[in-house]
């Protein structure tokens, strides 16, 4: 991908035995182009060179990962008739792995044995073409002079200072507070956001220092290998190490190792590693480097076990399944999957990037070739013209294509190629009868299995929910836990509630479980009432919208007698009794006492989300939830599959494992085909209850 790069960059010219000889190589045949530069004497852009091996009548414009990662122009990329006319070649034309590549282009346009020959020739250009040139990251390259230096220094010391002003406030009792997290995690949470914005600006000095010509960026902006955070690492700061995703906290009393003060709150005294790379680490931030960098070791070993289970796992559960010759997909008795594989009976390996066929790009095409004297296509004409392709395009494709021919204005005879190329391309895509489709589901969530880092990770922005995300959210879906490690629901409101914060925090108010010690501030055993005395707490009590006399009718609870006294915020329970034990129990038994709310809903909070407020919470009681006024019922959902399930039915449960697992590997940047999920949801669910992948189900 370097090579690519360094070969199409506009600078770079062969002389005529450089670019013959590297021609013979990619074993090109025909006659040589004209150079592009005449005199003194004649000269070959790289481009030319790279434009031998692309497949004639080929046209596509795309950005280079180049352009997107310097901030340069978009489409940069430009081929016309087989020949790179702009932009330069790297990881997002030929790389692996990217959506709508040129590679991916001349594959699916030309076959496989045209993007193989397409291919092999490149490589083999580029791989002479560097190795003549010669491509070194040297020592030298990882230097900064001084100004960046004490640029580096400068933005370090700041946001060290600002650190001891989130300290100074967190002491004296003045730091800001977040719903849902204590002092220590709020000061936690700032101290963090301020070191690593800190690595990230020494990232961005080192960046505006180097020239383009500098090895390691072209690596990174290219995309070959690295990324800027590894160069600013190299040359700037290393920044915060962390276990577990926080700060190094553990290690002797008061103190992560024996080189620190008890007690020192500086950002070195937990991780922070100030040197960069080049210039070496002091033994303690060699230490708390290796601490990190064990973490990542652990991580890979156990997360290894953990996805090949699951692989495993799908495999015997799905071997099975096939694709018959009415396009169904059953189990070896002949039970019916799905009725139509994947919902539309395409196959992933054959579509484009999930897509049938890529209507836009043929419409292009078709575009370009219509005669403009003939008379263009009315929409009944249209109509007519989808009609006739009833049986074969599915209603979503013809939408598409209605579209495209209402917008693009097209001749009837243009239209009717364009609607005759996509019906041939639905038929080239569609699966094929006896395809061993549960494999190969089971493979492509394995696979991506293996890549996800093991972490749960604080929502951003909502500090109140802790979720389960990558492997072991996986792991939890295809098990059909009935308890999710963090369950969560979003709360949609109806018209009313809605429109406001004020009137969205009423409804919360009425979910948030709360029992009696969530409103008091102390419950003292009184000997001489011969009883227990709660006192309340005013600010607790208007936090959750509850009266005295609502805790007082749950601690009456039937026959017991008991003393309001409204001036002093107390309430007493006579028991009558003078056994300790007795009084001890009753207390702790009152103290868990419900007092309003929805059971297991322990934390909500209120968040705005395309223009309306909703309820997200921590813990999840659909059925419960689904009953308070004020919630919108239809919208309303939970990651709790099973509650969904017990709920919704079946139906629902599925639509909801589908989304929960694209959500978990969208999230982690993994692209898995739908169908293959589909396919999952659909065999979890296809005897009516929801069964688990694994010995119960």
């Amino acid at each position: 991908l370097t090579a690519a790069y360094l070969l199409t960059k506009p600078e770079m010219y062969l002389t005529k035995e450089e670019f013959a000889a590297l021609a013979y190589l990619g074993g090109y045949k025909g006659p040589l182009p004209e150079p592009e530069v005449k005199e003194p004497k004649p000269l070959y852009s790289g481009k030319q060179l790279f434009s031998l091996f692309v497949p004639k009548g080929f046209n596509y414009v795309l950005t280079s990962k180049w352009a997107k990662s310097a901030g340069g122009p978009k489409n940069d990329v430009v081929v016309k008739d087989g020949k790179l006319i702009g932009g330069v070649i790297d990881k997002a034309s030929i790389g692996a792995e990217e959506p709508d590549s040129v590679l991916h282009r001349i594959t699916k346009d030309y076959g496989t044995e045209i993007s193989r020959q397409f291919l092999n020739s490149v490589l083999a250009i580029l791989k002479n073409f560097i190795t003549t040139q010669g491509f070194t990251y040297g020592f030298d390259e990882l230097e900064l002079p001084k100004e960046a230096l004490d640029e580096i220094k400068r933005i370090i010391d700041e946001a060290y200072e600002r650190v001891k002003e989130w300290i100074r406030k967190y002491k004296e009792g003045a730091l800001p507070t977040i719903r849902g997290m204590k002092r220590e995690e709020v000061l936690e949470y700032h101290i963090m956001g301020e070191l690593s914005t800190a690595r990230e600006e020494a990232g961005k000095v080192v960046e505006r220092y180097l020239s383009e010509t500098n090895a390691g960026l072209i690596m990174a902006r290219t995309g070959a290998r690295g990324s800027t955070l590894n160069l600013g690492q190299m040359m700037a700061t290393l920044g915060q190490q962390s276990v577990r995703g926080k700060r190094i906290k553990r290690g002797y009393y008061r103190r992560a190792l024996p080189h620190f003060k008890r007690g020192d709150e500086m950002p070195d005294a937990y991780g922070f590693v100030r040197s960069s790379f080049r210039d070496g680490l002091n033994p303690i931030e060699f230490f708390f480097h290796a601490m990190g960098g064990r973490e990542g070791l652990v991580d890979t070993a156990v997360r290894t076990q953990q996805s090949g289970y699951m692989q495993r796992r799908l495999v015997n559960a799905m071997e099975h399944l096939k694709v018959e010759y009415d396009l169904t997909v059953r189990d070896p008795e002949g039970n019916i999957i799905q009725f139509l594989y994947g919902e539309d009976g395409i196959d992933p390996a054959k579509s484009d990037h999930g897509k049938a066929v890529n209507i836009e790009r043929l419409a292009e095409a078709e575009a370009l070739v219509d005669d403009p004297s003939l008379p263009r296509i009315t929409e009944e004409e249209i109509d007519k013209l989808l009609k006739k392709y009833e049986k074969q395009l599915n209603p979503k494709i013809r939408g598409e294509l209605k579209e495209i021919l209402k917008r693009g204005k097209y001749s009837g005879k243009a239209a009717k190629r364009l609607v005759e190329k996509v019906a041939q391309g639905v038929k080239k895509a569609t699966v094929e009868p006896g395809e061993a489709i549960g494999v190969v589901a089971a493979q492509s969530i394995g696979e991506p299995g293996t890549q996800m880092t093991l972490r749960t990770f604080h929502f951003a922005g909502v500090k109140e929910r802790d979720v389960t995300l990558g492997l072991p959210r996986l792991i939890e879906l295809v098990d059909a836990r009935k308890q999710p490690s963090t369950p969560t629901m979003d709360i949609y409101l109806d018209e009313e509630h809605r429109i406001s914060k004020d009137r969205a925090m009423e409804v919360a108010r009425e979910l948030l479980f709360t029992k009696v010690e969530d409103v008091i501030d102390s419950a003292e055993i009184d000997f001489l009432a011969q009883g227990v005395t709660f006192y309340l707490s005013e600010q607790k009590m208007k936090e959750r919208n509850v009266s005295i006399d609502d805790v007082a009718k749950v601690l009456a609870g039937g026959r017991r007698k008991i003393q309001v006294d409204e001036d002093a915020n107390k309430i007493t329970v006579v028991l009558g009794t003078m056994d300790l034990n007795a009084l001890q129990s009753f207390r702790k038994k009152a103290m868990n006492t419900r007092v309003k709310g929805v059971p297991n809903i322990n934390r909500v909070s209120v968040i705005r989300k395309e223009g309306e407020w909703i309820i997200q919470t921590s813990g999840s009681n659909l059925p419960k939830v689904l009953r308070v006024p004020g919630v919108d019922p239809s919208r309303t959902t939970t990651n709790n599959i099973y509650e969904i399930a017990m709920t919704l039915g079946i139906e629902a449960a599925r639509t909801a494992l589908v989304r929960e697992i694209m959500n978990t590997l969208n999230e982690q940047g993994l692209e898995v085909d739908i169908r293959h999920i589909l396919l999952v949801a659909d065999l979890m669910t296809s005897k009516g209850v929801l069964q688990q992948i694994g010995r119960h189900g």
